[in-house]
């Protein structure tokens, strides 16, 4: 993997309901591990921690698709207990599949200089793929923590990655290696 430059990890969806809850999924469970090792690495070198997390009002669209789900203010809508955001971290609500949609990320990630987003978390062909595709098309450089991401089925899984490698030109690694790649300046 080429070095990083200003990188910030984004989490998305690591919510009760997502992981045990309402939309549970069995297979974002062996991403906890790895994505806890990641967010630790991550602060102690100073990137940037953002959550970006479902927060839905009753009748948004999503739940015509997918029933209700990580309703704002719920227990379903609170990042996993492994996962919980650190002092200094941010969380951003989003209300549709992208984390850069209407949620500020952008902004924040640009007061900060960010220039490389590491995208982590569900689901790697819906809310990853489209927060990808946003990051990409807003400039950011795109690279995936393959063992940190989840979908519903390995061939989900596989094909949002697959497709964000051809789209955005994203790089992937594991934990282990993103965290060793050298970060330039």
């Amino acid at each position: 993997m080429e070095p990083l430059s200003r990188p910030a990890v984004i989490v998305a969806d690591m919510l009760v309901d997502f992981v045990t809850g309402a939309l549970a999924n069995p297979p974002s469970i062996a991403t906890i591990e790895p994505l806890a090792r990641l967010l630790h690495g991550a602060r102690e070198r100073g990137w940037p921690v953002c959550y970006v997390n479902d927060a839905h009002l009753p009748g948004d669209v999503e739940a015509g698709l997918w029933g209700p789900h990580a309703l704002a203010g719920t227990p379903g809508a609170q990042v996993i207990e492994e996962l919980a955001p650190h002092p200094g971290d941010v969380e951003f609500a989003k209300r549709w599949y992208s984390g850069f949609h209407e949620t500020g990320l952008d902004m924040y990630l640009r007061q900060h200089d960010v220039d490389t987003v590491i995208l982590t978390g569900q689901h790697a062909h819906i809310c990853v793929q489209h927060t990808a595709g946003a990051a990409f098309i807003a400039g950011y450089r795109v690279v995936l923590a393959e063992d940190a991401i989840s979908a519903f089925t390995p061939e989900a899984n596989a094909g949002g990655i697959a497709y964000m490698e051809q789209m955005y030109g994203a790089a992937t690694g594991t934990v282990d290696e993103i965290l060793q790649t050298p970060v330039i300046a």
